[in-house]
């Protein structure tokens, strides 16, 4: 199947799932997750109507961008979902519209001045890691109110929201009650930081995004249901 039918699928299961939820399909925002493929695949989706896109590494990104048009350069978005080391925040400040995996107030606080040297108001989101697996990157969800304390004065980072990975599970169903937490802890932040307003949740993905979007995902992040299984190593 092509990516835009791939595309077309994704799409009428995230109106079943927001019919499921009462929500409105355009409260969900689809993400394709675009690491490991080539620039060519994302011309693909992009032709098939996708304008957000998520990368995992900065330096993955960096190789890619000669190889798209500017048009789609200057049209779609670019976010970054993948870990950032703290050597590469200020490139990752230059190259995405969105830090989406803020995990560090010391991150926070690179991104801030790389997004000042740039003249520029940079979107983040929190990570927050809601198991106990050694893989997964984040903020421990007591942690949260901190960062947001500290962080709001920071003023070129424009916090919107929190950001988790839940572990793989078999049956997505199993995977609710992560979502169903950041949800929770997202409602407390802003009870906690009225100045902070955050509205986003990224969360879902291939597996569970249905899910995901029942518990107020604004997010889901697709991958390979939309590209595929098979991965590149090249541009």
């Amino acid at each position: 199947m092509s990516i835009a039918a791939h595309l077309a699928r994704i799409q009428n299961e995230i109106a079943d799932a927001c019919a499921r939820a009462n929500r409105g399909e355009s409260d969900v925002a689809l993400m394709a997750v675009s690491k490991m493929h080539p620039a060519t695949a994302i011309e693909e989706a992009y032709a098939a109507g996708v304008r957000l896109f998520g990368e995992n590494k900065v330096q993955e990104w960096d190789a890619k961008i000669a190889a798209l048009p500017e048009s789609i350069l200057h049209t779609a978005r670019f976010h970054l979902i993948g870990h950032l080391q703290s050597n590469k925040s200020a490139r990752a400040a230059a190259l995405f519209a969105s830090i989406d995996t803020v995990d560090s107030l010391k991150i926070a606080e690179r991104l801030n001045a790389a997004a000042i040297a740039l003249d520029r108001k940079l979107p983040v989101l929190i990570e927050v890691k809601l198991s106990s697996e050694k893989s997964k990157h984040g903020i421990a969800p007591g942690a949260v109110s901190e960062i947001l304390h500290e962080a709001a004065s920071l003023p070129a980072l424009e916090l919107r929201g929190l950001m988790t990975v839940p572990p793989f599970f078999d049956d997505p169903e199993e995977a609710r009650p992560y979502f169903k937490q950041l949800r929770e802890l997202r409602d407390s932040m802003n009870a906690v930081h009225p100045h902070t307003r955050l509205a986003e949740l990224s969360m879902g993905m291939s597996h569970d995004f249905a899910v995901a979007i029942e518990e107020g995902s604004t997010c889901v992040r697709i991958g390979t249901a939309l590209f595929g299984k098979r991965a590149y190593s090249q541009v």
